[in-house]
């Protein structure tokens, strides 16, 4: 049995197919026809829905996709549909903002747009163009127009920013800690499936002994395609989303250490500080609803040749901590991935944490990626360049590539062309000549195989520059 908090209510689920959307729940079971399916991938933002969590005294709001959502791993959670936010017979500030400024036409996408406003209303307190954008980045809008639906956003501020959630947020946080402390064993079954959700590392640990074919979910933004997408059945999940510990970021003097189960939009400001380039990577690789539900940890362990995070990681010199039982291990991102899809992770293993070196004074950390959209879309190519200069040579170097392969992987002859060389045009065209022997990428719809090829040779010409140049604010909008 999972229960969770069904705007103010509690509600409780047992019996039914573990492999259910939260979307699909609520149309078919619910019968609560706001949230719709527009793709059934996370891209269009029409089944936008808002999860509630308490931190032990206060509420936090997030926008996630209800399609690419599994219902059981909403336990301990309060949901947020469209239909809850009328007050009685009075609009929520965000509806009546969008009656207001005539920002709906069909109506088909404007419940998923009216919940990317409400969450970005509850986490804001001073909104900007750039934050409403961004918080409306992962809704489609095909007959409205945007301009109408941007003016709704800013108007939704005028009025007090209370509503009926913040008045009954602590009595909300109070039932949410309740449903915690009650947990016995959390999991659903049916249909001879099942989905577990462990409290702990410890009993998630178990569990994979136990049940070592079973599939780890996290975010699900990927997972779950194989359910809306390819109709296939996975008998039995588990879930990293509930156990303690898995989902913290911890800095300590030498490191940044993240839990697998970590999602994006908890992890950016930390990784930012550090490594500002990451910024627009990690803006760019989703939605605020994708960023909200995916994780680190998955996107390694997913083992993706296209994988945003796997270069970044190699270049900057991170390992994993595998778990399996109580006996752990500690190896380097870049042995983690042996062949397509194969990874040297053993039967009953799962990534525990992600530790990232931070860096020294005098290393320059870039990285650019090309895809087919610009926001939203899955690489053609991604390379992550970690370099440090002194006095005009190459002293270390780190360069790996994504979509270059079959796995990700370092530049090695790339490499040797640079390290203890001069940092000079001359021996960037040779490293780029070089790249040719690392990689023979192969043609697919994102990309030809020649394009892959030019284009990552590129990359080296515009670090080059971007080092060497005296205003180094270029970015990959600019370029991409």
């Amino acid at each position: 049995m999972i229960k969770f908090l069904l705007n103010q209510t509690e509600h409780s689920v047992s019996d039914i197919d573990p492999n259910i959307t939260l979307l699909d729940y609520l149309r078919e079971h619910l019968h609560k026809k706001g949230s719709k399916e527009g793709c059934a991938s996370g891209d269009c933002g029409a089944c936008t829905v808002v999860l509630g969590e308490s931190d032990g005294q206060t509420m936090r709001y997030k926008s996630i996709n209800s399609c690419i959502t599994l219902l059981a791993s909403l336990h301990g959670k309060q949901l947020i549909t469209v239909e809850d936010l009328k007050n009685d017979e009075q609009l929520h500030p965000v509806q009546q903002a969008m009656v207001d400024c005539h920002g709906s036409q069909c109506g088909f996408c404007t419940p998923g747009f009216v919940m990317s406003m409400f969450a970005y209303r509850k986490n804001t307190q001073t909104p900007t163009r750039e934050g409403i954008n961004e918080a409306l980045g992962g809704n489609l809008c095909r007959c409205t127009g945007y301009r109408p639906i941007v003016e709704a956003a800013v108007q939704m501020f005028e009025p007090d920013a209370k509503d009926q959630f913040t008045e009954t947020e602590s009595v909300t946080s109070k039932k949410l800690n309740q449903i915690k402390l009650s947990d016995s064993e959390v999991a659903l079954s049916a249909l001879g499936r099942t989905f577990y959700s462990p409290a702990t590392v410890t009993e998630l640990s178990s569990l994979l002994i136990n049940h070592p074919h079973a599939r780890l979910i996290a975010g699900g933004t990927d997972l779950s395609l194989e359910f809306t997408q390819f109709l296939r059945n996975i008998d039995v999940l588990i879930y990293t989303g509930r156990a303690e510990g898995l989902d913290t970021v911890i800095e300590t003097e030498s490191q940044i250490d993240i839990g697998s189960a970590a999602t994006y939009s908890k992890a950016k400001s930390l990784l930012v500080q550090y490594f500002p380039d990451l910024e627009e990577l990690i803006e760019r690789l989703g939605s605020r609803q994708i960023r909200n539900q995916g994780t680190i940890g998955g996107n390694v362990g997913n083992a993706s040749p296209i994988g945003d995070m796997p270069p970044v990681l190699i270049a900057l010199g991170a390992q994993l901590v595998l778990r399996k039982g109580d006996t752990t291990r500690t190896i380097n991102v870049a042995d983690y991935f042996l062949k397509y899809k194969v990874t040297s992770q053993q039967s009953s293993e799962f990534i525990e944490r992600i530790l990232i070196p931070k860096p020294k004074a005098q290393e320059n950390f870039r990285v650019y990626k090309i895809s087919k959209r610009m926001e939203d879309d899955i690489s053609a190519t991604c390379g992550a360049f970690n370099i440090e200069i002194e006095n005009g040579l190459v002293k270390r170097v780190a360069i790996a590539y994504g979509g270059m392969a079959e796995i990700p992987k370092r530049a090695k002859h790339c490499e040797k062309a640079l390290l203890n060389k001069d940092w000079s045009e001359h021996n960037i065209q040779v490293a780029m000549a070089e790249l040719a022997k690392d990689f023979s990428p192969i043609s697919d719809f994102r990309s030809s195989a020649e394009y892959r090829l030019l284009v990552s040779q590129n990359f080296l010409q515009r670090l080059f520059l971007e080092l060497n140049s005296s205003h180094d604010t270029l970015r990959v909008s600019q370029y991409a």
